[in-house]
C-alpha cells in the first residue's frame, strides 16, 4: 500500500520468510522499509507487531487490481488495529506469474495475481473458466467465480500444493493486436507468433483462431514485438495501453475470443495464522475490492483506447461468427468431465 518502494528480490525473499515465521508463530514482522506508517495519531501505526503481507503482480500501478489492493491494504491495516498490512509489487518486481506462483508455494511470499490459465498446470479442471464464451459478462464472471457452491471443491483441491485461491476479479476481455496489419479473419493470423500466457489451452485456442501461440511472461512482449521474434499478443484493452503495446503493435482488432478469471491467491498458511475473526475482515474487504474492480475497469477501458489511439493505434471490429466457429470445438474438447461440465452448467445456469 504506501509503504512501497522497489527493491531487491533477495530482499524481498527473506523479509517474506521472516512474514511467514511470524504468521504461523502467531506475531508479526516489519514492513518492508522500516516504516512506521502514518502520521496521523488518529489511525494505527505501523509497528514490530504489524504483519505485511505482500502481492505480486504483473501490471502497473494505474491497474485497477492494484488500486483495489492498495486500498484494501489500508482498510485492513485499520480493522485489525494495525496488525495486517498489505503491500502490492507491481510490474513483476517479484517476478512473472509463473514464478510468483512458486513463491506462494514455497512460502517465501504471502500473495500474487495470476491469470486464470495458469491455475490449470495444478488442476486441469480449472480449464473450464478459461474457455470461450463462458460468460455473458463481467458482473456473471464476478457472481459464479466467486459462488462456493460452485467454485467450493475445484479451488480446494490446490490447498495440498500450497495455494488457496482468494478470490477471483474480472481480467478484461482479451483481442488480438499485432504489428503488421488489422485482422478480420482467422486466415489474416496465419504465420503470426502471437504472445499467449502460459498455459496448453491458450496455445490451442490461438492455433484455431489461426496463430501460432507463443508463451511468455508479460515483461518480456514488448521487446518481443520491437524486435520481431513475435507479431503480436492477445490481451484487454488496459494492458495494451498501459504497457505501451500500442507504440510496437498498432492494430488492436476486436476478436473478444476470452474472458477469464484472474486469482488472487495465497499461502494457505498465511490465511491459517489470521485466525477466524481476520480472515471474516479479509474475505469481506474481498468482496468490496471485486466490486470497485468492476466499477474501474469500465472507467478505464474508454481512457485507454483513447490514450492508445492518441500513440497511433488503430481499433478494428472483426468477423465474429468466424472466429466464434473456429475456436466452438475446444469447449467440447476441454470439457471432458463430470467436474468440468458440471461447474460449467452451473455458470451457464446462472446466466439465464
Amino acid at each position: 500500500m504506501r509503504h512501497f518502494k522497489t527493491v531487491s528480490i533477495t530482499a524481498i525473499l527473506g523479509v517474506s520468510v521472516l512474514a511467514l515465521a511470524a504468521c504461523s508463530a502467531g506475531t508479526g514482522t516489519t514492513t518492508t522499509d522500516g516504516s512506521t506508517g502514518s502520521s496521523d495519531s488518529s489511525a494505527p501505526a505501523a509497528n514490530a507487531d504489524t504483519t505485511v503481507m505482500k502481492v505480486a503482480f504483473n501490471q502497473p500501478e494505474t491497474h485497477p487490481q492494484y488500486i483495489v489492493m492498495d486500498e484494501l491494504g489500508d482498510k485492513l491495516f485499520e480493522a485489525t488495529d494495525g496488525a495486517y498490512d498489505v503491500e502490492v509489487f507491481p510490474n513483476e518486481t517479484l517476478g512473472a506469474q509463473k514464478e510468483t506462483i512458486e513463491l506462494v508455494q514455497a512460502g517465501t511470499l504471502e500473495m500474487a495475481y495470476v491469470g486464470g490459465p495458469l491455475l490449470e498446470n495444478f488442476n486441469e479442471d480449472f480449464v473450464v473458466f478459461n474457455l470461450p464464451n463462458v460468460f455473458d459478462s463481467p458482473e456473471h464472471q464476478s457472481a459464479t467465480t466467486n459462488d462456493p457452491e460452485i467454485t467450493g471443491d475445484l479451488y480446494a483441491s490446490l490447498e495440498d500444493q500450497g495455494i488457496k485461491v482468494a478470490s477471483a476479479f474480472h481480467g478484461g476481455v482479451r483481442s488480438v493486436y499485432n504489428s503488421e496489419k488489422p485482422i478480420m479473419t482467422p486466415e489474416d493470423l496465419d504465420a503470426m507468433k502471437i504472445r499467449v500466457i502460459e498455459s496448453d489451452t491458450n496455445i490451442e485456442m490461438m492455433e484455431l483462431m489461426g496463430g501460432t501461440g507463443t508463451p511468455m511472461g508479460q515483461g518480456e512482449v514488448y521487446t518481443a514485438i520491437q524486435s520481431g521474434i513475435i507479431e503480436g499478443g492477445e490481451n484487454n484493452e488496459l494492458i495494451y495501453s498501459g504497457l505501451k503495446h500500442s507504440e510496437v503493435a498498432p492494430y488492436y482488432s476486436y476478436t473478444r475470443h476470452l474472458m477469464f478469471p484472474d486469482y488472487l491467491i495465497i499461502s494457505p498458511d498465511v490465511y491459517d495464522a489470521m485466525g477466524p475473526e481476520t480472515q471474516a475482515i479479509f474475505d469481506e474487504l474481498l468482496a468490496e475490492a471485486r466490486v470497485h474492480e468492476a466499477e474501474l475497469w469500465k472507467e478505464q477501458v474508454s481512457v485507454a483506447v483513447a490514450d492508445a489511439e492518441a500513440a497511433g493505434a488503430q481499433f478494428n471490429e472483426v468477423d465474429t461468427e468466424a472466429f466464434a466457429a473456429a475456436i466452438a470445438p475446444l469447449l467440447e474438447e476441454k470439457l471432458t468431465n463430470e467436474v468440468t461440465q458440471g461447474i460449467y452448467d452451473q455458470v451457464r445456469a446462472a446466466a439465464e
